[in-house]
C-alpha cells in the first residue's frame, strides 16, 4: 500500500495499524472471490457464536487443506481479520465505513464490498454475542448508559439515528474493569430479548 493510503483516516482505529495487518489483508486478496466469501462466512459465524471455537478451528483446518495452505499461516491472517472486525464492532461502524477501511488496508473492492454486505446482515447477531459474552464471562457489578442521537455524520442516512452508549463495570476476579460499547436501539432491544429468554430458561430449570 502507498504511504498516501496509510495516511488516510481509518474508522476502526485511531492508531496506525501494524505492517503485518496490511500484509495479511494483501494475502486475503490471493483467494478467488468464492473462496474468500466461504472463509468470511466462517469468520462471521464464529463471531456470532464464539463458544463454537472447536468447530471454527476445524473449519479453518478444512479450508486450509482444500486450498493447500499451512494452517498456522491461515490462522495468522484470520487473526488480523478478527481484530479488524472486533474493533469495528466496538465503534459500531457502518457497512460503508467497513468497506472503506478494508480497501485502505489493501483488500480489493469486490472483497471489501463482500465483507461489508456480511457485516450488514450479521451486525445484530455479533453485537448481541459480544454483549452476552461480556456478561457471561464476567460478573456484572454496575452498568451505566447514555442515550443519544447522531447529529452529524459523513453518511447522510446515519444522521438522526438513535444510539445507546453502554458502560459495564465487570468483575474479572482480582480486578474490576470498565467495558464500553455503543449500540443502535435495534441491537440493544435484540440483546434484551435474548437476555429475557435466558432468564426464562433459568427460571424454568431452577
Amino acid at each position: 500500500p502507498s504511504s498516501f493510503s496509510k495516511m488516510a483516516a481509518l474508522h476502526f482505529t485511531t492508531e496506525n495499524p501494524e505492517e503485518q495487518m496490511y500484509a495479511d489483508f494483501g494475502n486475503l486478496n490471493k483467494f478467488d472471490d468464492e473462496s474468500f466469501k466461504s472463509l468470511s462466512i466462517i469468520v462471521f459465524q464464529f463471531l456470532a457464536d464464539p463458544q463454537q471455537s472447536g468447530q471454527f478451528v476445524s473449519q479453518l483446518e478444512e479450508f486450509a487443506g482444500e486450498h493447500s495452505l499451512g494452517i498456522n499461516a491461515l490462522k495468522n491472517v484470520i487473526k488480523s481479520f478478527l481484530i479488524f472486525l472486533k474493533c469495528s464492532l466496538k465503534r459500531t461502524l457502518s457497512p460503508n465505513y467497513v468497506r472503506e477501511d478494508l480497501q485502505q488496508l489493501g483488500l480489493s473492492v469486490s472483497k471489501a464490498t463482500m465483507v461489508s454486505s456480511l457485516w450488514k446482515s450479521n451486525l445484530v447477531a455479533i453485537s448481541r454475542s459480544a454483549m452476552s459474552q461480556t456478561l457471561t464471562v464476567n460478573q456484572l457489578v454496575d452498568m451505566e448508559w447514555r442515550f443519544g442521537v447522531t447529529a452529524s455524520s459523513s453518511e447522510l442516512q446515519r444522521v438522526g439515528t438513535s444510539f445507546l452508549q453502554l458502560k459495564f463495570l465487570v468483575n474479572k476476579g482480582n480486578k474490576q474493569e470498565e467495558v464500553f460499547m455503543e449500540v443502535t436501539l435495534p441491537q440493544f432491544y435484540s440483546f434484551l430479548h435474548e437476555m429475557e429468554k435466558v432468564k426464562t430458561s433459568l427460571e424454568f430449570l431452577s
